[in-house]
């Protein structure tokens, strides 16, 4: 039995932001109220003093890679899962670019039961297409029996107009979401830096915000077609963001990922962190930072996500050019979002969490974790004010390649509890 005291309770499922005392008993909480005392309750208890602190439900991370099958080097599902508890996650939803993909059940069966021996719910998506190749669909009524939470080809956009209709209106028949990875090759030069003044000091190609804007209006306009939901990943660009606020005005069922490095870094990272600050999409101009920011603050972006995509320091030591995209997120997702939006005041605490936790949630039909009575106890608790300094030592993450590394971030992680249990404490 574990008794939470004094903690400010801030859940944006029953709009609760207030100090309360919270008590749970066998993986769920069992009461909730504004004074608790330890003698009123039978059996043992431990006593977490949360003065000072924010209780709030476990965040979701519906964008995240644990590279487990046939990238384990870089991380596996168990590493992964404790990364995500350090960072205050208790449930992640992985991307399908594996090796092999999880085209097929064997792959999805895999990581499945890899993922019953970790520390908090990992969620498993399935291909679109099979091999990632864009060419010929899964079958997405048999993955989706056994339990695929959605469709993606993360990593690679979808060219084939027709196939992706066929898959959205087949994933509106399972109830399933859609998410799409948006850069149309033919404006990309070379990846992972930002068409524009970075690009021309470094003569290095780029990726011009043209390649992710075309494949936003198609796609947005598709699922109008194919009345499916779809999720716009790690949006990047300002255009792109207005095309989704068109979207939703037509009455689509669309939805959009902002990751904490697009709304804290522009592209003048890449002249700093260098391979570090390389990603797809890539980090854009102060103008793409802000217009990602006013869609978190307006609903357009409904869901803030990690990307988490660890490589190795081998990697990562290559030249701009030849180095993979991608950033280590779930350790540092709580402390930027509270740095870059909650401090600045472009959103409040609960607006935060409602974008970390409670809509995710629901993009994927699960239930938001929730701080109510009877409800499984899924819980993060954290310092808002009390910062922390990123260390490459610290990391849980079999990776640290993260631009982050030497920041001083608000938002201590003390507790993550999984279904009851402390599953990471700090």
């Amino acid at each position: 039995m574990l008794l939470i005291q004094n903690g400010r309770v801030v859940d944006p499922v029953t709009k609760t932001d207030a100090i309360l005392d919270v008590l749970v008993d066998g993986g769920k909480i069992v009461k909730v109220e504004e004074k608790l005392s330890p003698d009123t309750v039978s059996g043992n208890v431990m006593v977490i003093d949360a003065t000072g602190l924010v209780v709030a439900p476990g965040l979701v991370d519906t964008h995240v890679h644990f590279r487990d099958p046939g990238f384990t080097y870089k991380e596996d599902i168990l590493t992964g899962a404790e990364a995500a508890a350090k960072g205050g996650f208790t449930t992640v939803v992985c991307m399908a670019n594996t090796k092999p993909a999880v085209d097929n059940p064997e792959t999805l069966s895999y990581i499945q039961e890899k993922a019953k021996q970790a520390k908090i719910r990992v969620l498993q998506t399935a291909t679109i297409s099979k091999g990632l190749k864009g060419q010929e669909l899964v079958d997405m009524d048999g993955l989706a029996r056994l339990g695929a939470v959605g469709f993606t080809d993360d990593g690679i956009p979808i060219m084939d107009e027709q196939l992706l209709l066929t898959a959205m209106e087949k994933a509106r028949e399972l109830n399933l979401p859609v998410s799409l990875h948006e850069e149309d090759p033919a404006f990309v030069y070379q990846a992972g830096v930002n068409q524009g003044t970075v690009s021309e000091q470094l003569k290095y190609g780029g990726a011009s915000h043209t390649a992710e804007d075309v494949m936003v209006a198609r796609d947005c306009m598709i699922a109008l077609a194919a009345k499916a939901t779809v999720c716009i990943q790690h949006i990047s660009s300002a255009n792109s963001v207005e095309m989704v606020r068109l979207a939703k005005k037509l009455g689509g069922d669309v939805h959009a990922e902002a990751t904490p490095h697009h709304f804290t870094l522009t592209e003048a990272a890449v002249l700093e962190y260098g391979t570090n600050a390389r990603m797809n999409p890539p980090v854009r101009t102060e103008e793409d930072r802000m217009k990602i920011i006013e869609g978190l603050q307006d609903g357009t972006i409904d869901m803030i996500v990690t990307d988490h995509a660890p490589h190795s320091e081998e990697e990562k030591a290559r030249p701009l050019a030849d180095a993979p995209s991608g950033i280590t997120g779930l350790e540092t997702s709580l402390g930027l979002g509270i740095q870059s939006l909650v401090k600045p005041g472009y959103l409040t605490l609960m607006q935060l969490l409602t974008c970390m936790s409670k809509n995710p949630a629901e993009l994927y039909h699960l239930t938001p974790g929730s701080i109510t009575e009877g409800v499984a106890a899924d819980l993060v608790i954290f310092g808002q004010y009390e910062n922390w300094t990123v260390k490459k030592e610290e990391f849980a993450s079999k990776a640290s390649n993260s631009p982050f590394i030497g920041w001083e971030l608000p938002g201590k992680i003390h507790y993550t509890i999984y279904q009851g249990e402390i599953v990471y404490q700090g």
